[in-house]
């Protein structure tokens, strides 16, 4: 055998060692078992139980590491073991919160509950349901999109197609205060104006309210999305002689279409849950009212935070059965979302 052949099956020696893929598993798995076993011993909660196996793994991932792999690796997998115990932090609230609401709405959560409203049924009784509320927050909540949304993504193309100097310099700041504004603060601006045209509460003005918060939101996110479409379509197409509007209306907002949407639904999603302007503007009715123009009317929101402030066992199943809706409102429009952005995504050849 030839001497370049024994070479090319000898082994690199600039490759060192290195740990095995399921390594992070078994550090994980024995970082969990002596976490269990400290906070078992010691009578700690099930949060320092989690606390304490994310701060083994990473001092025991550190110190493997180093002896197999070298500290500069180490270094790197300390990095990593960061990222997912960063993402595991923030995934126990989130499936804690999904989890109990789930838990204790299921238990009125049924056909009746979902068809009926607290018309003729007290606070302390059993029965009653959220038909209202939902009829309430539907119409509240598409009125505030219909004026919102728009607005919004007009602001959007103007600040990025055509805003130059001072106006849209103001335009941008406006912009960033109202994205912070409160939302009690637009509940009470609205209020303020049925009070100077000696106005009763209605759905309307509660869409107003919630119309003021959203528009940043949309305003924000079409904003960004626009700005990822490359400026060569935009010239490709103004080098054919097709006017500007016409380029934002075929080539821009196709191209981006996708992104809009999403931000849409999650300014909708935003707004869908405020209880304060609400609270202020639309007062809230335990009968069904459809006309969002006249009278009181009830929302998802408002309705879990009066059978939650009602303090009794029925009252808060009500409330968590009323909760879990509400997040499955906001989840059947992700996956809206979801479905139209993938549905008006710009097709690609194979």
């Amino acid at each position: 055998m030839s001497n370049a052949a024994i070479a090319e099956k000898r082994p690199s020696t600039l490759r060192g060692a290195s740990l095995p893929r399921w390594s992070p598993w078994a550090i994980a798995a024995g970082s969990a078992a002596v976490a269990v076993a400290i906070g078992a011993g010691a009578g700690l909660t099930k949060v320092q139980w989690g606390l304490i196996a994310g701060l083994l793994f990473l001092i025991a991932t550190y110190a493997i590491a180093a002896t197999v792999e070298g500290r500069r690796q180490a270094k790197d997998r300390i990095a990593t073991g960061l990222v997912w115990v960063a993402f595991l932090v923030a995934l126990v609230p989130l499936i804690s919160l999904v989890w109990v609401t789930v838990v204790r709405g299921v238990k009125v959560l049924d056909v009746y509950f979902l068809t009926h409203s607290m018309g003729l049924v007290a606070d302390s009784q059993p029965g009653g349901g959220i038909y209202h509320a939902i009829i309430g927050s539907l119409e509240q909540v598409g009125l505030a999109t219909i004026i919102a949304a728009p607005i919004g993504v007009l602001t959007a193309i103007y600040l990025v197609e055509y805003g130059r100097g001072r106006l849209a310099q103001a335009v941008t700041f406006f912009v960033d205060v109202m994205t912070g504004v409160p939302s009690i603060v637009a509940g009470l601006f609205i209020l303020s104006l049925m009070l100077i045209f000696d106005m009763e509460p209605f759905g309307f003005a509660g869409s107003l309210a919630l119309a003021i918060l959203m528009m940043p939101v949309v305003v924000r996110s079409t904003e960004e999305m626009l700005k990822l479409v490359p400026n060569e379509l935009r010239e490709a197409s103004l080098a054919l002689g097709v006017p500007k509007w016409r380029t934002i209306l075929k080539v821009v907002l196709p191209t981006s279409i996708g992104g809009i949407t999403t931000g849409i639904m999650l300014a909708i999603a935003r707004i869908a849950g405020e209880t304060a302007p609400v609270l202020l503007l639309v007062f809230g009715n335990r009968f069904i009212n459809n006309n969002p123009f006249s009278g009181p009317q009830q929302s998802l929101p408002l309705y879990v935070y009066q059978q939650y402030a009602a303090g009794n066992d029925y009252a808060y199943d009500r409330a968590w059965a009323a909760s879990l809706a509400l997040i499955a409102f906001v989840m059947i429009l992700n996956l809206v979302a979801r479905a139209i952005a993938r549905w008006k995504a710009p097709k690609t050849g194979r």
